[in-house]
């Protein structure tokens, strides 16, 4: 069973497992980004939930580890490298993924890249580039060659991850927070534009998670206080909120940016 990990000491089991493993199954999902941290916690966690999941991201090795796991543990994965940059890579994916399962059911575009925090005027240009081409374009090709597969097998459901960033101003990363912004922008149109076709397009914005960076850091407590909830997120909260809005439990969201927090967004504590 997945249990969910808070701050690193104390355990809860997943609610209700038998309703959970049935949330997604039998659907064919896309991940990117699947080779660490939120996007490879999803991959064993839409697994898990029955779908057969199709791992995208550059470093292969790391990806066959997780898909390992994963069959290991009865689910069902399957790894295709891919830069989300290149639209022949991306391409490539959603063919591949077609021409193993024959469909694509959803998809959780959750490719992302950032930097050491940089004043606006010393930001590289090279830096801003590589943020917006990997966060932004990334998830535009991801939607462009997913979506006329999911009109193939009439109708499907994706996730994009934005971040608080992209709602609210970030000092010291003005490109990541213009990407994150667009990609809210990019999901209402595209929920838009597919509404009527049977297809969701929604997307999360977590707030601070346990990533690498923040297991690092010796001391914590000032990204916790300005936490209402008072604690650092974890890769499987964002991961549950993905899965769900891939389900059909979430049929009548699309459009939507789903906040995951701890009630930072809602004002000071």
């Amino acid at each position: 069973m997945i249990r969910l990990v808070l701050q690193e000491t104390q355990e809860y089991p997943l609610p209700s497992p038998v309703g959970f493993k049935a949330l997604l199954r039998g659907k064919v999902a896309i991940i990117t980004g699947a080779s660490r941290g939120i996007g490879a916690t999803a991959s064993h966690i839409f697994a898990d939930a029955g779908a057969m999941v199709v791992l995208a991201a550059r470093d292969e090795q790391k990806m066959e580890s997780v898909a390992d796991t994963i069959i290991e543990n009865g689910g069902k994965a399957i790894v295709i490298p891919t830069d989300v940059t290149n639209p022949r890579s991306v391409e490539n994916l959603v063919q591949e993924t077609l021409k193993t399962y024959a469909r694509l059911d959803v998809a959780f575009n959750n490719a992302g890249d950032s930097h050491i925090p940089t004043a606006l005027a010393d930001m590289k240009i090279d830096d801003f580039d590589r943020v917006v081409s990997t966060n932004l374009r990334g998830v535009f090709l991801s939607m462009k060659y997913e979506i006329p597969a999911m009109l193939k097998s009439h109708g499907g459901a994706i996730v994009n991850m934005s971040s608080t960033a992209g709602l609210n101003g970030v000092k010291g990363l003005a490109d990541y927070s213009a990407a994150k912004h667009g990609i809210i922008g990019l999901t209402k149109s595209a929920a838009l534009d597919y509404a009527q076709m049977n297809i969701r397009v929604n997307a999360i914005a977590p707030g601070p998670i346990l990533n690498d960076r923040i297991r690092q850091l010796k001391d914590r407590s000032l990204i916790e206080q300005a936490v209402p909830m008072r604690r650092i997120g974890t890769p499987e909260e964002v991961a549950f909120l993905a899965a769900w809005l891939c389900s059909d439990q979430a049929s009548f969201i699309t459009g939507a940016t789903v906040p995951i927090d701890g009630g930072r967004l809602a004002g000071n504590p």
